[in-house]
């Protein structure tokens, strides 16, 4: 008879439990075989679903809550929450975006337990000026940076260019390791029966980094050839009433559906057959670190077209799975798009090249095992050269960055 190992508790911390557009959170921690996670933030916010008892919420409403929040963020840990921590047991408490890694920080401390941080791109990327300006947690991690760098037991980039970022900030280089999430093949799986349609596909928050304005900009061009392609747009923010004004003056077919759940943003992602999101370096320097849905829309078996910036390159193999413009050249993008339109080989080409590179490389279910392999090196506290041994273990190709771009 085989034994059944008991699953070892980990604190998952994210300030806000859990906004729609973070699924790869979620995913990851409830894919977790050797781990059994906990979800632990300031408040709930509307969006994904987390059972009630793997909830841990410091905020839970009115006056006392946003008192218990404010505590919490200036003081740490009271006694009452940390009792509670304590009696989970947690091995390790891993928190998702760098200023997210400072609240947890003294949660790590309190109970001696090892800190991870996941970097998934603003956080990395925005200038230290625009922090400065930014939201109490945002500047609050600009003053602890210093701290965390010392006393976080690893980082994690969501990709080479994010990496790099983080040395260039004074992250040890020997503690900051780049691990891919992974897709969720089953959820992420065409069904190759229904017929695609002349859709070009944007899936994302409508703020300036996303660069849904060079994506209409491209589409008029576009659509000067095939008027029939329409732009369909999932995703809202502050920039949509700008946004649909522009489409509206430039396009000929165009739909804003606004935030979809994520079983439509699979059916549009097996009806089109482009999918763009032409992220830009904003001005406040936050970038694109990797781009899931770049990912999901590849497994789905469309071909993307976007720009070069960030890790995009990363997720978008250039000439193979995708075509990459330089950066805010929507002209270059409009040509790109009208290549997949127009060429039928090459858009089957790259379709069944991305599903291939996806499963191969980004496959969830091996990348949570690898995630689990660096929880359990970090507990065993065998850190010392992490990240060469990480590279021997994954056997590693050079990063997807460093080949060839032709723009």
């Amino acid at each position: 008879m085989k034994l059944i190992k008991p699953e070892l508790p980990v604190l998952i911390y994210r300030d806000q439990i859990l906004p729609p557009s973070e699924t790869f959170i979620k995913s990851q921690a409830e894919r977790f075989e050797s781990f059994h996670s906990y979800f632990m933030g300031s408040r709930l916010v509307p969006g994904l679903q987390i059972e009630a008892d793997k909830q841990i919420i410091i905020n839970t409403g009115g006056v006392s809550g946003r008192r218990k929040e404010l505590e919490f963020k200036l003081m740490g840990p009271g006694r009452g929450l940390t009792r509670r921590l304590k009696a989970i047991q947690p091995k390790l408490i891993h928190a998702h975006f760098g200023p997210e890694g400072c609240l947890a920080m003294p949660i790590a401390e309190k109970l001696n337990i090892p800190l991870i941080v996941t970097f998934h791109g603003y956080d990395a990327t925005t200038k230290d000026e625009y922090a400065r300006k930014s939201y109490y947690t945002h500047r609050n991690y600009l003053k602890q940076r210093p701290k965390l760098q010392r006393k976080g037991d690893l980082f994690i980039a969501v990709s080479d260019f994010i990496r790099s970022k983080l040395i260039s900030q004074g992250y040890p280089p020997e503690k900051v390791i780049r691990h891919y999430i992974g897709v969720n093949l089953e959820a992420f799986k065409p069904d190759l029966t229904l017929p695609r349609e002349n859709v070009v596909l944007f899936v994302g928050r409508l703020v300036e980094v996303k660069g849904c304005a060079y994506l209409i900009e491209a589409m008029a061009d576009v659509q000067k050839n095939h008027p029939e392609a329409e732009l369909v747009v999932i995703g809202d923010g502050p920039l949509r009433a700008e946004l649909e004004q522009k489409a509206a003056s430039t396009l000929k077919s165009y739909r804003f559906l606004g935030t979809q759940p994520h079983s439509v943003v699979r059916e549009w992602m097996n009806k089109a057959k482009v999918f763009s999101v032409p992220s830009i370096r904003a001005e406040s320097g936050a970038e694109e670190g990797l781009g899931m849905v770049f990912l999901e829309a590849a497994a789905m078996g469309m071909p993307v077209v976007s720009f070069a910036t960030g890790g995009i390159p990363e997720a978008v193999e250039h000439g193979r799975s995708g075509l990459l413009a330089e950066e805010r050249d929507a002209e270059g993008l409009g040509s790109h798009i009208l290549n997949l339109l127009e060429d039928e080989q090459m858009w089957r080409s790259f379709s069944e090249y991305g599903q291939a590179r996806v499963s191969s490389q980004f496959d969830l279910y091996e990348q949570t095992r690898k995630m689990e392999d660096l929880y359990k090196m970090v507990i065993s506290k065998q850190m010392d050269g992490s990240v060469e041994e990480r590279v021997r273990i994954e056997k590693m190709k050079p990063p997807i960055a460093e080949t060839h771009h032709v723009l």
